[in-house]
């Protein structure tokens, strides 16, 4: 409640079924979670970033929920989709594919969802996922705006083809210009209007005055920072967790806004989002959370909405 009062116009949840780390982890079912909040909220939008419709969720079910939550909450709810993390599936049993094989899969999944979100009985003979006759009966009141996590262009590829917009998590100028420039193409190969597309980036940032204490608070992520190519297949917290080194640390402030001066966030804001992000999920890690919402509320999201304004490009701002 308290994101919402101080002037956050979308929640958002990760999806996972083990966290990234042992020690403090949570990984509580993320489609209850929101349900909870747009309950007890009642204008901000709702979406998960990120959800995987490839193994222990089968697509037709992610389509069944997310239309269920759009049927309660009209209008508010959005879908992340992405190709996921061992952790989330190896402990259920299957198999963790090539990355190709993922990339096929996400785009039958996302094919399937929006066809069950039309309404209509839906038969589908793909190389992974199957339907036979099947149908939707609790349809969304509205369209839900799907898009694809990704920092790989053959990903931003299937966005532009057939989702609404990229979420990325910028790692460098080039990385960013990349992938969009894919997105654009791809979506302008099937006679979509690429400017019609939302970039969205999640904004990892960990503030306090101590600057010791962001940077301790911030390691609690220091396994995301492990290179994918050694994280790859594992899918055990505790190994995470122990599988973090110097490595791990220089990558966190690489990719980390860590920092005990506000001025920073406003500087680092304002490089991104001249880039034409229109949807910004703030992803904080600071130790004094209250804190930290209240410095946003009082001060960044008045300054990064007029800001945006005077880019003309609306700007959507976010709390995860």
């Amino acid at each position: 409640t308290h994101a919402s009062v101080i002037g956050f116009d979308i929640i958002v949840t990760s999806d996972h079924f083990h966290p990234w780390c042992d020690t403090g982890g949570q990984a509580g079912h993320p489609w209850i979670w929101l349900t909870a909040v747009a309950e007890r909220i009642k204008k901000v939008e709702i979406g998960t970033a990120v959800t995987t419709p490839l193994f222990r969720y089968h697509p037709a079910i992610v389509a069944q929920a997310f239309a269920t939550l759009d049927y309660l909450y009209p209008g508010r709810v959005f879908l992340t989709v992405g190709t996921g993390h061992a952790m989330n599936e190896v402990p259920l049993g299957f198999k963790w594919p090539s990355f190709k094989e993922k990339v096929e899969r996400l785009k039958e999944a996302i094919e399937i969802i929006q066809l069950l979100w039309k309404g209509d009985f839906v038969d589908y003979d793909g190389k992974y996922y199957k339907l036979i006759k099947a149908k939707l009966y609790t349809k969304p009141k509205e369209k839900i705006k799907l898009y694809v996590a990704t920092s790989n262009s053959k990903v931003a590829e299937i966005a532009g083809e057939h989702a609404d917009g990229i979420l990325t998590n910028p790692r460098g100028l080039q990385n960013y210009l990349e992938i969009a420039a894919a997105m654009e193409r791809a979506a302008e190969r099937v006679g979509r209007d690429p400017n019609t597309l939302h970039r969205c980036m999640e904004f990892k940032v960990s503030y306090d005055v101590d600057y010791e204490k962001a940077f301790r608070a911030a390691m609690f992520w220091a396994p995301t920072a492990i290179p994918r190519q050694k994280r790859e297949k594992v899918s055990d917290p505790r190994e995470l967790e122990a599988m973090v080194g110097p490595e791990e640390e220089k990558k966190i402030k690489e990719t980390w806004l860590i920092t005990s001066d506000s001025d920073d966030i406003y500087k680092s804001l304002g490089e991104f989002l001249k880039l034409g992000f229109d949807r910004v999920y703030i992803h904080s890690a600071s130790p004094n959370e209250e804190k930290f919402l209240n410095l946003l509320g009082r001060e960044i999201l008045p300054w990064m909405r007029e800001y945006y304004e005077s880019l003309k490009v609306p700007i959507r701002a976010s709390a995860e």
